[in-house]
This record gives C-alpha cells, structure tokens and sequence, in this order.
C-alpha cells in the first residue's frame, strides 16, 4: 500500500506541537528558546503522553514523556498529575500557606502551573476533583513540615515521583462510591507507566527518570560537529547497577528468580515505574481490591493473575534517579524521548540530526557506505541526493517530527527512503506493533546567549 508525500505528510504532522518561549516573560529571560514535540502511535490506542508546562510560582520549565504498559491509565494520570506535585514541592511555604487559604475561604486560586498542550492531549475531568484533593492533603503535609529551608529542586523531584505513586496506590485500596471513578483509580493503578522528566532553570538542568525513557543533551563541539550526553539511565536487565539494587531488595534465596529473560519476575521490562500495583502489593491486598472491585476488573485476566515467585513485595519502586546539568553555552538542545525512538536510533545519530535540523547545516561527512558494493549509478543517486537535501529548505517545521521521519524511515546509509517510510506508516493497527514501538519525543532549544550570560554574571 503505497502512501504519497502528501499523506505521508498528514500521518507524521497529526501530533506536532511547538512553543516558543516569550523573550522576556517579566520574571527573567528565559535560558529555553521554545519546544517541539511529537508522537507517531503504534498501538492503537496510544499509550504514550507527553507534558509541557512553566512553573508560574517558582521559576522554570518542565517537561516529560511518559511510556505506558497494560494500557495508557497510568501514563495518562501521571502525565496530568506528576508536574502539580512537583510545583508544590518547589513552592515556598509562605506560598502554600496562600494557597492553602485560599481554598479554605473559598477564593480563587493562585494559577501553579501554565500548560503547552497539543489539543490531543486531554485531561479527565471526571477525576480532577479526586486528584486536586490528594494533591492538597500533600500540600499541607509539607506545610506542617515546614523547616523553613529553601527546598532543594533534586529532593522535591523525588518526593513528587514517589508521593503521586503513593496517591495512585492509596485511590486504589479506598476505591470511589462512584463506580466510573472506581474503575478509572483501579486502572491507573494496575496499569503502569515510566516517566522522563526535565526541570529546567536558567543553567540548572535536572533530569528525573524512571524507567526507560531517555534524555540526551546535543552539544556542538569547536569544529562545528554534535556529539550528544547521556543525561538519564535505563532502568531494566541492561544496566548492572539496576539489577544490582534489584537483588539487595530481597533475600538471597530469590536471586535467580527476581530478573527472568531480562524482564522483572520474567514480566515487566522496566524496573521502575508508577502504578503497577501487581508488582508493590502483597498478595492478600490485591486479592481484596480484585474482588471488592467492579466486574470489569474480576474480567480481566491481567488483574487477576499473582506474578510467580512473588514472596517479598514490593518489586518495583517510582523513586527516580536524578541527574544535574549545568547548562554551558555549546549545549544547543535536549531531546527526551520514549523507547520507541531509542530502538531504532543511536543517540549520536539523534545529536547529529536534531543538530543539523536546527542550524539548517549539513555538516558534510563523507559518504559512507558501509562495506555494501555500491554501482556507480547508486553512488550517483546518493550525491545527487545529498545535493537535494542541501538545496531543498527542510520539509518540516517541527524538530520531533524530523526525528520521527529519519527513526522510520532510515535506510541502511542513514537517509530518508520514502518507500520505506510509506511502508513502515500504512501497516495495519495489528501489524504497526510488531514492527516498532509508539514513538514520543521532545526537542528543546537552548538560548546560547541566555545561557552565557548567566556564566559571566558568575
């Protein structure tokens, strides 16, 4: 089933989303130029999310891809949860106790966050009372702790991740009078999502990740060239480290038991995430929930099964690892993205793309072919191509979804093959999955001259 460039077109620009930062937003320059963002599903329905949002009562940016599994409940609350927690836990107190107040009395409430939300990305209302509710029972939390230091921004980012964690399990176990709500807090919480999250002040750059999303920092080295900086870790069978900390969590006897096939318990692929309830609860609770619940969740075989060797939850934990940047002037950009785009592409290949995208530059490799023979013909056809690439003003407008066009549709020599990108886009909903992942990606640019700025007032 051949796609045109037109429609190949329509499919990669249906979740583009971009965001310029104002120059001046009347508290202080901004060291972020703006965002793009994109998703390309594989399942149908998506079960990735992406956020955007500023911090309008403290100062900074955050923003976050989030990869579900067993459905998108868990990725879709925490998507519209995680950056409420995380702003209250950077507020000052004084700025807690005004909020705080002003719900006592009824006023209208300071505004915490401004959202940058693709019109796809919706919210649920049915649960926003539900979630507002949690959300104040931690704010006053942190108000009766109160010590009257300035909240360290690596700290609040932990307690965030894992108090919404917490909230997500604690819905679940009280359930709701009202049945929908019932069956949406129990599908939150069996479902589970990883997290990737960015806060971004001036030239501090903190990165919280669970899971195994990633955020990589494009950076362009003296000659002109990009290199890219890790800035998060997978947190599955890949990383020693991980399945280290795994194993001093239980007793020696459940060593070869706790990773199976390079999954959790020979299940789950990430070893953190939000929700999954199956892998935290003993296994009389999740018993209680299962049969208090509603039928749907009785129906459902996923709720239903006990993992094997389950002897000493909890298996998985939310608590992110954080990593600090101090942001230099050569970092030009950062993407976070969702496995679906690691899968198919090295991350220096992602620097160099999103690299030469953004300063419209080739910066002109030799052609390299890899130890295929190539014809005379074939090598003709490629230089004539990169002679096109360069001449031609580049097709999109949006950074993610450059990303998207070469993760699909790349060929063995690193370019674009519309034949294979009009193939890879037309596989039927069932078939999609098999061949690659959802896809969700955010591209942020940085103000070089912002960034130096702030380095010489130091």
């Amino acid at each position: 089933f051949y796609l045109t460039p037109p429609q190949v077109n329509s499919i990669l620009k249906a979740n583009e989303y971009s965001f310029k930062v104002p120059e001046f937003d009347g508290k202080n320059v901004s060291s972020v130029l703006g965002f793009d963002s994109n998703q390309l599903p594989a399942n149908a329905p998506i079960e990735d999310r992406r956020s955007a949002a500023t911090c309008l009562q403290t100062r900074g940016m955050l923003l976050g891809v989030f990869d579900g599994h067993a459905g998108c409940a868990c990725a879709q609350a925490v998507s519209e949860r995680l950056f409420y927690y995380i702003a209250v836990s950077l507020l000052p107190h004084e700025t807690l106790l005004e909020i705080e107040n002003a719900v006592e009395s009824g006023r209208a409430l300071l505004p915490i966050l401004q959202w940058h939300k693709h019109p796809n990305d919706y919210f649920s209302k049915e649960a926003s009372k539900l979630y507002f509710n949690s959300l104040r029972t931690y704010w006053q939390e942190l108000i009766d702790l109160n010590s009257g230091e300035t909240t360290d921004v690596r700290e609040a980012l932990i307690n965030a991740f894992k108090r919404l964690d917490n909230d997500i399990s604690l819905e679940a176990q009280v359930g709701d009078p009202n049945s929908f709500l019932n069956y949406l807090v129990l599908r939150v919480a069996f479902s589970g999502s990883t997290a990737c999250v960015a806060h971004v002040d001036g030239v501090d750059l903190h990165i919280a990740n669970t899971g195994d999303s990633r955020a990589m920092l494009g950076v362009q080295e003296e000659d002109g060239s990009w290199s890219a900086v890790t800035l998060s870790y997978d947190h599955n069978a890949q990383n020693e480290h991980e399945v280290e900390r795994v194993k001093m969590e239980h007793p020696k006897s459940e060593e070869k038991s706790l990773v199976k096939q390079d999954r959790l318990l020979g299940l789950l692929m990430p070893f953190r995430a939000f929700g999954d309830v199956k892998f935290k609860w003993s296994i009389e609770l999740q018993k209680r929930v299962v049969e208090s619940g509603p039928d749907q969740l009785n129906d459902n075989e996923y709720t239903k099964f006990i993992p094997p060797n389950y002897h000493t939850p909890p298996y998985l934990t939310a608590e992110p690892e954080v990593i600090h940047h101090r942001l230099r002037p050569q970092d030009k950009f950062l993407v976070l993205a969702t496995d679906g785009l690691w899968e198919t592409m090295h991350r220096q290949d992602v620097a160099r793309i999103v690299g030469e995208y953004l300063t419209g530059v080739h910066h002109q490799q030799p052609i390299a072919v890899g130890g295929y023979k190539v014809t005379l013909g074939q090598m003709h056809g490629l230089l004539a191509e990169r002679r096109a690439r360069i001449s031609s003003v580049f097709e999109d407008q949006n950074a993610a979804t450059h990303l998207i066009r070469h993760a699909v549709g790349n060929n063995e020599f690193g370019t674009v093959d519309h034949e294979r990108l009009s193939k890879m886009l037309s596989l039927p909903e069932e078939l999609a999955r098999m061949y690659r992942d959802d896809i969700t990606i955010i591209v942020v640019q940085f103000n070089s001259r912002v960034i130096g700025a702030y380095q010489n007032e130091e």
